[in-house]
């Protein structure tokens, strides 16, 4: 490949690659719980351009293409609702998607003063699970939206130099 990974602030240009990516990024999940109508398989490209206005959307780009994305919003209690964390299944599993974690922690605490993070993940989701585990989160609760889905909440902390740094 010849070119190293950056990751940078989505864009309006980034958005029908993120869709895409994120419609293949999913099909995995849906195929584990037998359910192609979650929100990730159906979200609309408008839908995700006002996301791209509205919160941070970082971006991983392997030269000219998006090969991983991430989305977070803070709410009014300081809660960083960390959501669409993927990773092009090229790529993945080596160590882009815990970059892509980080990176979009460190945002939300500095640019948006989060306190804590927190995020939803299949419970069957093993390698998810893991990977949040290995980055300190916890889980904090859980949901069975449906019959076949059901979801784990997981929290951490900002951790104190990162909320310093953001205040």
């Amino acid at each position: 490949m010849g070119t190293s990974v950056t990751i940078s602030a989505a864009t309006d240009q980034d958005a029908e690659q993120i869709l895409k990516l994120q419609y293949l990024c999913y099909q995995p999940e849906a195929a584990r719980y037998d359910d192609y109508g979650i929100e990730p398989l159906t979200q609309s490209l408008a839908a995700l351009r006002a996301e791209l206005g509205g919160g941070c959307v970082l971006v991983a780009r392997l030269g000219a293409e998006v090969v991983g994305s991430v989305r977070g919003t803070v709410d009014a209690t300081g809660t960083a609702k960390i959501a669409k964390l993927i990773v092009h299944p090229r790529l993945q599993r080596h160590g882009l998607g815990g970059r892509l974690l980080a990176a979009v922690e460190q945002r939300l605490a500095a640019e948006r003063s989060a306190k804590r993070y927190r995020l939803l993940t299949g419970q069957r989701s093993e390698g998810d699970l893991r990977l949040y585990r290995s980055h300190g989160y916890a889980p904090v609760g859980t949901e069975q939206p449906t019959r076949r889905l059901g979801l784990t909440t997981l929290e951490k902390p900002v951790a104190a130099e990162a909320y310093a740094a953001g205040a």
